[in-house]
C-alpha cells in the first residue's frame, strides 16, 4: 500500500506525531511522511492513503496545508482513502469557558482538512481525529503518539 502522511508544524509536536505515524506502518507499505514545503504532487500517483495534518492555530489548520489542499486540482484524490489529524490542547484540562465557547463555535483544524479533503475526490476512511499536547509548545501529552500510532495503523488495515 503507498501512504503518504503531509503535515504542517509550528513547534514540532504536530511533525512528532506524523513521524510516529509513519514508523508505525512502514512494514510492508511504502510510507512517506512529508512537510507542506516538501509536498509534490507527483506524490500522489498511485497514492493509496492520504493522512494530512496540522496543528489548532486560531481554531484552524495552518495556512501552508490549507494552501496546498486548495492548490489540488478537483478530483486529484479520486479513488484516494484520505484522514486528516491534528494537534491540540485538551480544552478540558484548561476548563475555560470562553475557550470551550469558542471550540464549540469554531472547532479545530482536522475538520477542515477533512472537508478539502473530500472535495478534492478524496474517500473518508475516519472521521477527523486531534491528538493532544500540553500547550501551545507541546509537548505532545503522554501516550498520544502511541495513539496516533493505532489510529493510523487501523486506517492502513494493519491491526
Amino acid at each position: 500500500m503507498k501512504v503518504l502522511i503531509v503535515y504542517d508544524s509550528a513547534f514540532g509536536n504536530t511533525e512528532m506525531i506524523a513521524l510516529a505515524m509513519r514508523d508505525a506502518i512502514t512494514a510492508n507499505n511504502e510510507v512517506s511522511a512529508v512537510r507542506t514545503g516538501d509536498f509534490n504532487p507527483e506524490m500522489l500517483k498511485g497514492l493509496d492513503l492520504l493522512v494530512a495534518g496540522s496543528p489548532t492555530q486560531k481554531f484552524r489548520p495552518l495556512k501552508n496545508i490549507s494552501d496546498l489542499l486548495n492548490s489540488l486540482p478537483r478530483k486529484s484524490l479520486a479513488g484516494v482513502r484520505v484522514a486528516a489529524f491534528d494537534t491540540r490542547i485538551d480544552i478540558k484540562k484548561v476548563n475555560n469557558k470562553a475557550l470551550n465557547f469558542m471550540v464549540f463555535i469554531f472547532g479545530y483544524a482536522a475538520k477542515p482538512i477533512h472537508r478539502l479533503l473530500l472535495a478534492k475526490g478524496g474517500t473518508a476512511v475516519a472521521d477527523p481525529e486531534g491528538f493532544f499536547v500540553e500547550g501551545t509548545n507541546g509537548p505532545i501529552t503522554m501516550g498520544e503518539s502511541e495513539r496516533a500510532k493505532a489510529w493510523v495503523a487501523k486506517l492502513a488495515g494493519i491491526h
